[in-house]
């Protein structure tokens, strides 16, 4: 089937992009690249370089490549860019999202798969695991947005008919992660500090924790989703929640780092400690994490310790 991913070019993008490509399907990529990589993108994957806030601009290319399903990655996805400009957080994640949206209804579109966040909506939860019904109260304009897509997704639904699914992800890492940048990529940005032995920083004391899935898990989600779970939101996730600290012992024994520690402020926006539930996802989309934390973390410490040698 032909399908369009946009923010195909992105960390997580890129890799559902492969993933679909592998499968056999026809594949086009949105995105502006002012966050994606010309280096991620398939060279088999058709590119349709735009803003998702272009309104023509988008109704054009989708209504030219004509998708069977559209899956919806191209975001702002910076809490703390968002707490600083709500009003940017919206015009890409709810105006640019509906130019998809629309077009999307205007092409034709069978399905849409919207990828939202599972850390950024609960704020705090009152249970770990925290499922799908918990109730929803976000720490940030970035949740805050996600939240109102959810939203429209179901208004479309029930005056279009468009069939969707909404991906709530965990904190998601692996290869292609982009390390140089300093929000939201804890992972990515030790490893890499660590392999060229420089000064790492946690925010906060370190006990945070975060529900930490490997991106190829993720991958493996969205294929699943294309055929399942209509009408459904789903926590892609690991369920277990791992604290910050724990994730610095861990990298520091994989790379060889001696270094203490730096502690900073915490952020605003954050949640303090969260993991997801993911049962319904394991029920209804026959889907499960398989790679588990030690060999994920081996997997993106080769893959940084290689971009390491490649620059050096």
């Amino acid at each position: 089937m032909r399908i369009l991913v946009t923010g195909g070019a992105g960390f997580i993008g890129s890799h559902v992009a492969d993933a679909y490509i592998a499968a056999g399907h026809e594949v086009a990529v949105l995105d502006d690249f002012s966050t994606g990589n010309e280096a991620n993108v398939n060279p088999q994957a058709k590119v349709l370089r735009l803003d998702v806030r272009n309104k023509v601009g988008v109704e054009d290319a989708i209504a030219a490549f004509r998708p069977e399903v559209v899956n919806h990655h191209a975001a702002q996805s910076e809490v703390p860019k968002s707490v600083a400009d709500p009003g940017f957080d919206a015009m890409v994640n709810i105006v640019g999202g509906l130019n998809v949206l629309q077009a999307s209804v205007a092409a034709g579109v069978r399905k849409f798969i919207f990828i939202s966040s599972g850390g950024a909506l609960y704020g705090e939860p009152d249970v770990i695991p925290a499922d799908e019904d918990h109730p929803v109260r976000p720490l940030s304009p970035y949740g805050t947005s996600k939240l109102a897509f959810e939203q429209y997704l179901g208004t479309f639904h029930r005056t279009y008919g468009l069939e969707y699914t909404v991906l709530r992800y965990a904190n998601i890492y692996g290869p292609r992660q982009d390390f140089a940048a300093e929000e939201g990529r804890v992972i990515a940005i030790f490893a890499s500090r660590m392999l060229a032995g420089r000064p790492v920083t946690i925010d906060g004391d370190g006990e945070q924790a975060r529900d930490m899935l490997h991106v190829g898990d993720v991958a493996v989600a969205n294929i699943a989703a294309l055929h399942r779970g209509a009408g459904g939101t789903y926590h892609i996730s690991t369920g277990i929640p791992v604290t910050i600290n724990e994730l610095f012992r861990k990298l520091a024994l994989l790379t060889e780092y001696k270094l203490e520690p730096n502690f900073g402020p915490p952020r605003k926006g954050d949640v303090f400690r969260i993991a997801l539930d993911n049962s319904r996802a394991r029920n209804d989309l026959g889907w499960e994490p398989r790679v588990n934390l030690e060999e994920g973390l081996s997997l993106t410490v080769d893959y940084f310790r290689e971009q390491v040698r490649v620059t050096s």
